[in-house]
């Protein structure tokens, strides 16, 4: 690749990391194969940069890293248990917040994630997409490769989904 290709991909997709280590995360519910993912993801957007002739590069890399996921997730999922996330580890700590604060606030965390890991796949990976990495749903239905009417569709679905395991999580601790 030449010099002022390799200074594009860098200023174009390279930003993108977090982005796409959020979204495989999601997929495979998995630190460690999230990170197998991305590098493979990287390594792929890397090889067929010359090919790519848009100005944003987050949504052309988000795709690349959902297919890259699935393909890995066909590949090597038979049976595997995943790894729990551990939002400790992932997160800020806050340091003006009081202990109860943060058990407080730990404990919403872990409601919100075990409902959003309930969720199929397809579900989780529009969530994913919308509301933390805050793509338009035009941009999802790119990315996932569907009309926008099943993006909305998957996302009002997901919504569902989450808010009645949010509830069912909720009751089970009252």
């Amino acid at each position: 690749m030449e010099e002022a290709q390799l200074e594009r991909f860098e200023r174009m997709v390279l930003p993108h990391l977090d982005a796409a280590y959020n979204l495989a995360r999601w997929l495979t519910r998995n630190d460690h194969d999230a990170e197998d993912v991305v590098q493979e993801a990287y390594l792929r957007a890397f090889e067929f940069f010359r090919g790519f002739y848009g100005t944003e590069g987050r949504a052309w890399l988000l795709t690349i890293v959902r297919n890259t996921c699935y393909s890995w997730l066909r590949r090597n999922r038979a049976g595997e248990v995943a790894t729990p996330f551990d939002e400790e580890i992932h997160s800020e700590f806050q340091a003006s917040a009081s202990p109860e604060e943060l058990l407080l606030e730990k404990a919403d965390r872990e409601h919100v994630q075990g409902a959003l890991e309930e969720l199929p796949l397809e579900f989780r990976e529009a969530l994913v997409l919308r509301e933390f990495e805050g793509l338009s749903y035009k941009e999802i239905a790119d990315v996932s490769g569907v009309p926008l009417g099943t993006v909305m569709s998957r996302l009002a679905r997901a919504r569902d989904r989450l808010k009645e395991g949010l509830t069912r999580r909720m009751r089970k601790e009252s």
